[in-house]
């Protein structure tokens, strides 16, 4: 049926849409990755501290050698034994420790978790260290920001052999609740005509009523005024309020009635889908 096959076709377009990570209980989650540019500034902090580390100890080894305190002959295995610390252990323990996090990825507010949404372990952690070695160290990033840019979660080539990824863990605060009608104005909301509201002036009332409260009492005013008149030439009837409560009314019962339309419809597409869903195949329904 035409009707179901389009109700169809908007399930599948809202699901392929979500961010959503699927779970081993198949739970969907709705994460959000952490982006190419603040993965690329985490992972550099980390590296400056890792080269902190490697200046401190040359630092301290040529004073160790001047005093005579360390023989020069094992200075290389001293070396190798502190780079492997700094490019290996050393991660690998943090995001062991902390479950993915370290202090470049607190500062850009990620952490490491499975590609599944769970923490992290020591498997995950050392191969990401070790294979860092590679992309990191060796190559000066080069090929992890080739492979940050080309994946779909900014994943790095120890993130695709660990399956792992960054997540976000620092979320946008929630707007503001919307306000409802005023008062004075609950029944004239039951009974006014907004449907011939342009959508171009509907968006400019909604940003007034939204950034309202951070104007200059003057400059409100003006503002409220002149689009107060703008907006009663499309709405009926016109209240006798003051031109800001007329807007903020206005806001709130298109934004009601438009929350309402949708609502239906995803009633109605739910009813086709279960209406197709109990018709037996091969019988037409009645």
């Amino acid at each position: 049926m035409p009707a179901q096959d389009a109700a169809a076709a908007r399930v599948r377009a809202v699901e392929i849409q979500q961010d959503e990570i699927l779970t081993g209980e198949a739970v969907a989650l709705d994460v959000q990755p952490v982006g190419y540019f603040l993965r690329a500034l985490g992972t550099l902090i980390d590296v400056l501290l890792g080269v902190a580390v490697l200046v401190l100890f040359a630092l301290v080894t040529s004073w160790l050698i001047g005093e005579s305190v360390l023989d020069a002959g094992a200075l290389p295995i001293l070396f190798i034994t502190v780079l492997v610390t700094v490019t290996v252990v050393i991660p690998t323990v943090v995001e062991t420790m902390t479950r993915g996090r370290s202090l470049g990825k607190l500062a850009v507010g990620g952490r490491i978790v499975r590609t599944d949404g769970g923490a992290t372990g020591f498997r995950q952690s050392f191969i990401r260290a070790l294979v860092g070695v590679l992309e990191i160290w060796l190559t000066l990033g080069a090929i992890a920001a080739l492979v940050g840019a080309f994946t779909p979660r900014a994943q790095r080539l120890g993130d695709l052999m660990a399956g792992t990824y960054s997540e976000r863990t620092r979320t946008p605060a929630l707007p503001s609740p919307a306000p409802s009608v005023p008062a004075p104005l609950a029944a004239w909301a039951s009974v006014a005509d907004v449907a011939r509201l342009p959508d171009r002036l509907s968006r400019r009332i909604a940003q007034f009523a939204q950034n309202a409260d951070a104007m200059q009492p003057p400059a409100r005013a003006r503002l409220a005024a002149s689009l107060a008149t703008e907006t009663a030439a499309h709405v009926s009837p016109v209240p006798a309020v003051d031109g800001e409560t007329f807007l903020r009314a206005v806001v709130a019962v298109r934004r009601d009635r438009e929350l309402r339309a949708l609502q239906l419809e995803e009633q109605r597409v739910a009813a086709l889908t279960a209406a197709a869903s109990a018709t037996p195949r091969g019988f037409p329904a009645r």
